[in-house]
């Protein structure tokens, strides 16, 4: 009950920053529900929270990386996802470098690609991916002990990213169920496997 109290704060904040912001990060999908089905310590979800916060707060104070970027940070169990786009190589490598300096960062993937902002449309259509997907993930009756919730997922450009802290063979049926989806161009793996 106490890790609740502590997570409420955080969540108020994140989803105003989340609000007011270009940052997308898996805050928002921490529910009572996915809390009970949590692989991670409760330490490790509160680092995750304060580690994407704090990526919004500060790529935030940046003009260039607010008013030209479009980035997504996704912390879980210390790694950190980052998608999106920048239209240097200075500004990705600048937001790269902010990421890695966050406290508790232990590890960032950097899927920033140089290039424009991608379109409403197209960060819609990723959204409409994502949705499917975790409807996919969510009908796995074959699997015993397999919670979907214990899978996130990210979409950028038609490309998949699966998070999460999972055995093989649940990985292994999540990045099946993943590539069948349409409109699904790619999956990448980002798993943390656990005996």
């Amino acid at each position: 009950m106490k890790a609740m109290k502590i997570i409420i704060p955080f969540l108020f904040v994140h989803l105003l920053l989340s609000g007011c912001s270009i940052i997308a990060t898996g805050g928002a999908e921490i529910t009572g529900l996915s809390l009970l089905h949590e692989r991670r310590t409760s330490k490790a979800l509160l680092n995750d929270e304060r580690i994407e916060i704090n990526a919004g707060i500060e790529l935030n104070s940046y003009k260039d990386i607010r008013n030209d970027c479009h980035f997504n940070v996704t912390a879980y169990n210390g790694m950190v996802l980052v998608t999106g786009e920048a239209p240097t190589e200075t500004l990705r490598n600048t937001i790269i470098h902010i990421i890695r300096k966050i406290s508790g960062v232990k590890l960032v993937h950097n899927e920033l690609i140089v290039a424009q902002p991608s379109s409403f449309a197209r960060r819609s259509h990723d959204t409409f991916i994502t949705t499917k997907v975790k409807s996919s993930l969510s009908n796995v009756t074959n699997l015993p002990g397999f919670d979907a919730t214990r899978v996130k997922v990210i979409t950028e450009n038609g490309i998949v990213y699966l998070l999460g802290l999972v055995h093989k063979n649940e990985g292994l049926v999540a990045t099946e169920i993943t590539r069948r989806v349409d409109g699904v161009k790619k999956v990448v793996k980002i798993f943390e496997y656990i005996e």
